[in-house]
């Protein structure tokens, strides 16, 4: 083989390493973020929860609110919010 074949192997090799390690990388951090539970998606903005009443999954920030003993409860719907305050009162 001559000099300039050696050489371009040479700088083919270390492209290939560098792209490699860069991926190995990648991986480590994205599964270091899925065990901690923490995503840095500026695109997530609201988080589902489920109504007690009806099981419907509805966003956060869209369902209304209910104190109950220091605890919030969302509900999905004021019909579904009249059943709740209805059955807790029965209570």
């Amino acid at each position: 083989m001559g000099p300039l074949r050696l050489i371009i192997l040479a700088i083919l090799l270390y492209i290939g390493y560098r792209l490699i390690r860069k991926s190995l990388q990648g991986n480590n951090q994205a599964a270091e973020s899925e065990s901690s539970g923490k995503t840095d998606d500026p695109r997530i903005t609201d988080v589902l929860v489920e109504c007690p009443v009806c099981s419907k999954l509805t966003p956060k920030q869209q369902a209304i609110v209910v104190q109950e003993n220091d605890q919030e409860i969302y509900l999905c719907s004021e019909k579904c919010c009249r059943e709740y305050t209805s059955e807790k009162g029965e209570e």
